[in-house]
């Protein structure tokens, strides 16, 4: 097994390096590891302690699905799922837990069209039901007919922590060196055309780079002229302490998804703590890196709460933890996957998962492993790439918080969400 260095400098030449060690980045390293081809060094590198909750990547539990109004993600779902399956064969660790999932939207809602026809394309395994019915199956949603369900049959939540530590730990275990506390402070090309990276421990060699920072990717891609235009928002997640602790076992409940009017909501089972998980999606504020506050805000919270008892009224408890995480979003809430080429610098990915990518960052890991090592991939990633019009016509707009609405010159529902 490799190891971080024992001094504080780091050096030496390496095949790859992994700038990032969250979900995504920590998933790129384990796939990296595992398929990029003998003699290559591979190195991650994070500027903070391991399993740190200052981006989006940590807690106890992040939802996993395949309904989307959207095929790109509902086909990408599918590897996803099997990616996480090949991690826990590897690892023999259990990390997902198929709960199944429940969709909720106001009856009549145009979105819930694109998810049955992606349902049906796709060929996944769903029911589609009245809310008087999601209530009967499911009495802890306080429904009626008002609202119209799917009910996710493949659903259910990854162990995200604990998912991040194993990426890690397979990565080392096949030879790749992990550095935390490491921040990169610049990156040049040297001149035999490689890439020279200064850390806060010293300066290190690679062959290719491959960028998985988050909120601070744009800090790491000035260093190719790259700025994506992104939006960072400072999100919380709610857990409800609730007394009928039997009612929200994974086995009786399932993770879910539910757009009220403009805004979105979520939950999961108990998971990881005696409580119950729900959140409000893309209601928090417009921060940066360095001005969010690790403090919950009072609003935040109180639109929670006033969710949580009307519609699940049992859930509803003492808050055993209200937590803050940073959303990194699109314009179009779509992933950036894809090298620099169009830069220059087509030895570089990049990866940015829009407020929504935990579930599939093992799979988008897996991406990222084969575009640097064989410069393709079996995945089709044409959506996301960086030089959509999204992130390059400033007239795009910001349409990261349309709820329920297509956009006639994207040709897709935004309806998606981080979960």
């Amino acid at each position: 097994m490799s190891s971080p260095p024992s001094t504080t400098e780091l050096a030496g030449q390496y095949g790859y390096v992994v700038i990032g060690c969250g979900g995504i980045g920590s998933g790129t390293l384990y796939w990296l590891a595992k398929t990029a081809e003998k003699g290559k060094r591979i190195l991650g590198l994070e500027q903070f302690p391991l399993g740190h909750s200052n981006g989006g990547s940590q807690d106890h539990s992040r939802i996993i699905r395949r309904m989307y109004p959207d095929a790109a993600f509902a086909k990408l779902a599918g590897g996803a799922m099997n990616a996480w399956h090949e991690v826990e064969r590897d690892s023999q660790h259990s990390l997902v837990e198929h709960c199944g999932g429940v969709y909720v939207m106001s009856k009549g809602n145009p979105v819930l069209a694109d998810v049955l026809a992606v349902a049906k394309e796709q060929n996944l395994k769903y029911d589609f039901i009245s809310g008087s019915e999601l209530h009967r199956r499911y009495p802890q949603f306080a429904t009626n007919d008002s609202v119209e369900a799917f009910i996710d049959y493949e659903a259910g939540y990854v162990s995200a922590a604990q998912a991040n530590a194993v990426h890690i730990a397979l990565a080392r275990q096949r030879g790749a060196t992990v550095v935390d506390n490491c921040k990169v402070v610049k990156i040049d090309k040297n001149a035999a055309k490689n890439y020279e990276i200064s850390t806060s421990l010293g300066v290190v060699t690679a062959e290719k780079i491959i960028v998985t920072s988050g909120v601070w990717s744009n800090q790491l891609l000035a260093n190719f002229g790259v700025n994506v235009p992104i939006i960072v928002r400072q999100e919380q997640v709610h857990y409800y302490a609730t007394p009928f602790i039997q009612d929200f076992l994974p086995a009786k409940f399932p993770v879910w998804i539910w757009v009220h009017g403009d805004e979105m909501y979520y939950g999961m089972p108990q998971h990881g703590i005696m409580a119950v998980k729900t959140g409000w999606s893309m209601g928090g504020a417009k921060v940066t890196a360095d001005t969010r506050s690790f403090q919950p805000d009072a609003y935040h919270i109180a639109k929670n709460d006033a969710f949580v008892k009307r519609f699940l009224p049992r859930a509803y408890g003492p808050k055993a933890l209200v937590k803050t995480c940073l959303y990194t979003v699109t314009p179009d809430r779509h992933f950036v996957v894809d090298t620099l080429a169009s830069s220059g610098h087509p030895n570089v990915a990049v990866c940015i998962g829009a407020g929504h990518a935990y579930k599939f960052a093992s799979v988008l890991g897996k991406i990222l492993a084969e575009i640097t090592t064989t410069g393709t991939t079996n995945m089709d990633v044409s959506t996301f790439s960086i030089t959509r019009r999204a992130l390059t016509d400033p007239s795009f707009g910001d349409r990261s918080k349309n709820l329920g609405t297509r956009s006639a010159n994207e040709h897709h529902s935004t309806a998606t969400s981080k979960l």
